[in-house]
């Protein structure tokens, strides 16, 4: 009887000494984890909260929460208020008036004001514009400086060689306008909304909607109200549903909804994906003795290597008696561009300090900044442009004409071609609220338009600067290409999407920038200032990412985080950790002009451009 008192006192003490080691061995496991999660939330903290990325219906914040919308209807709905979108507005009523028809229009424009996000050079040929309002002058468009001399030339690091721009070829401009696009935009808007369209600024489209037979039914308008951890606010109203019998899309270059719109009906899957690049622009007030109103100039060369296709663009604006003169100046450089280390923005920069360029600004004043991603695939990269539902036009499509440095008049032509496709088909009444219909008959007016005739006469020029022999072998092609009028019988390819051409850092050799004198040349956050961009502080920022760890183990590992050179409003920043090892990524979503450099460029396609709330983005004036 002791004998087993014993043992079951021994027992009982050894189960107590393994339940306490198991129990310590818990804890240690528990801090261990903890431990890792620490470090894995310091190393990879979260970045986005985007409820397209993390799903509210999985979110018990969002459990009580009404997510019922109002919806409207009209006949065209058009996204974007661009040159192509008004050019569509305007055109649809002017049909409906013609046939004495009830067609309601609506165009959505997430900038606060009509041309407020508008941003191009620009010289414009005014050939759609004669077509669609041929008294424009009389009405007065703010189209008051035509071309009166061209020059063109390669720079050197401290020279200039002239290089030919006569008639017949793409560069010579006389006939062209000088302009400042985005008032041209606004004074558009205006005529829209007289000829009838409803016009609808600070209306940011964030979502499709489908109907049953999985054709386009219409879009929902952004919600308001959310913070920045993505909950909802006291003040959260859900976004409007506008459905239509057609919808037009002109969001301009890489839209949030052409993205989507394109992926639902796989509308790349012909062509090659598309080619972009980033173009930069001031607006300088100059002495009046280096004014010349109607002077076009462009440059390529320096300083830009042979092998980064680019160049720049300096438009001398007519002003009004008693105003300071107005010089429009700009760099663009291909997205294609293979070195990390290379800035858009400095190069812009330094572009200004070449012996030839500086005392056109010299005692001047920079007045205005902004930048914005063009597209420059052609004929290439232009995909299926009819979908059930509805189209693309404009730069959503991709009609920019490269050597000629115009897609205004490409734009707004394809957007009267869609407008009067749309409109056949709503008179007949084949589109209606109930059935989606492809605008087949957009794709054959296009077919004979002179825009397609532009972009596949130029098909090869953007592509020939793709040989070992970079800027002069694509001159040189292009010069033949120009002679031949594009009748060549082959067409090269663009050789892949720009984001798979960047290098890693290993094998980049990093660029020395010269510091900004804060008289020609100067600082990024500066230059922001200029934008008059603003976005509430308080939602979620809408640089989202596909996976918060991917900038740190990739972006930043292999090609010493390219986003912050990239973009052009210092929106992308890596800064220390707190604790003091490494670093980690931080969004300014507030300074975001809205150019998508980020979505092109990024190496690990991981950034999603999407729409913030309406309203939001840069405030330019006339850009």
């Amino acid at each position: 009887m002791l004998d087993s008192v014993v043992v079951d006192e021994s027992e009982r003490i050894l189960f107590l000494t393994m339940a306490a080691a198991l129990v310590s061995s818990s804890r240690q496991v528990g801090r261990l984890t903890s431990a890792a999660r620490r470090l894995y939330s310091d190393a990879y903290p979260k970045i986005t909260t985007h409820y397209t990325i993390h799903p509210r219906d999985k979110d018990p914040r969002w459990k009580d929460i009404s997510m019922e919308r109002v919806a409207e209807e009209t006949d065209i709905l058009i996204i974007g208020g661009g040159p192509a979108g008004m050019a569509a507005a305007i055109k649809a009523r002017q049909i409906a008036e013609e046939k004495g028809a009830e067609v309601r229009v609506t165009l959505l424009e997430k900038a606060a004001e009509i041309g407020g996000h508008i941003l191009s050079g620009a010289c414009v040929d005014p050939i759609a514009l004669n077509e669609l309002i041929p008294d424009w002058k009389e009405k007065g468009a703010p189209m008051n400086t035509p071309v009166t001399s061209d020059k063109f030339g390669l720079l050197t690091k401290s020279g200039r060689i002239p290089l030919p721009a006569f008639r017949g070829l793409p560069n010579y401009n006389h006939g062209n306008y000088v302009v400042r696009l985005g008032h041209l935009v606004k004074w558009l808007g205006e005529q829209a909304e007289a000829a009838g369209a409803e016009v609808w600024p600070g209306c940011a489209a964030a979502d499709l909607i489908y109907r049953d037979d999985g054709s386009l039914k219409g879009v929902a308008t952004g919600d308001v109200g959310i913070a920045k951890d993505g909950s909802p606010k006291d003040m959260f109203e859900r976004g409007m549903e506008f459905h239509s019998k057609i919808t037009i899309f002109t969001e301009g270059c890489h839209g949030h909804l052409t993205k989507m719109v394109s992926s639902k009906y796989n509308l790349r899957e012909n062509s090659e994906p598309q080619s972009y690049g980033i173009g930069l622009k001031e607006l300088w007030e100059v002495k009046p003795e280096n004014h010349k109103p109607g002077l076009v100039e462009h440059t390529v060369g320096w300083p830009l290597d042979k092998n980064t296709y680019g160049g720049s663009f300096i438009y001398h604006l007519k002003v009004p008696e008693g105003e300071p003169p107005l010089v429009a100046v700009g760099f663009v450089v291909g997205l294609d561009y293979s070195n990390p280390y290379l800035s858009p923005f400095r190069e812009f920069q330094r572009f200004k300090t070449h012996p030839y360029v500086r005392p056109m600004f010299e005692g001047g004043s920079r007045i205005a900044y902004g930048a914005r991603a063009l597209v420059e695939g052609g004929w290439q990269c232009v995909p299926r442009v009819a979908f059930p539902g509805g189209a693309l036009a404009g730069d959503s499509a991709g009609f920019l004409n490269v050597p000629r440095i115009k897609g205004t008049h490409n734009a707004m032509k394809s957007g009267m071609l869609a407008a009067e496709a749309a409109m056949d088909l709503i008179i007949s009444g084949e589109a209606t609220h109930d059935k989606g219909v492809t605008p087949t008959q957009y794709v054959d007016k296009l077919n004979e338009s002179y825009v397609y005739k532009e972009l596949k006469q130029v098909r090869n020029c953007r592509p020939s600067f793709h040989t070992s022999l970079g800027l002069y072998g694509g001159i040189a092609y292009s010069g033949f290409s120009t002679i031949v009028r594009g009748k060549e019988p082959w067409t090269f390819s663009h050789g892949g999407a720009d984001h798979a051409r960047l290098k890693p850092a290993k094998e980049s050799q990093p660029i020395e920038y010269p510091k900004p004198d804060g008289v020609v040349t100067f600082d990024l956050l500066s230059s922001v200032a200029l934008t008059g961009t603003n976005h509430e502080a308080d939602q979620p920022a809408h640089l989202t990412l596909k996976d918060d760890t991917i900038p740190v183990k990739r972006n930043l590992a292999e090609f010493d985080g390219p986003e912050a050179r990239f973009c052009p409003a210092g929106v992308y920043e890596y800064v220390p950790m707190e604790s003091g090892d490494g670093q980690r990524l931080q969004i300014n979503a507030q300074n975001c002009i809205h150019c998508k450099t980020c979505d092109i460029k990024d190496p690990s396609q991981n950034i999603n451009w999407v729409v913030p709330e309406g309203g939001g983005g840069p405030a330019y004036n006339g850009m």
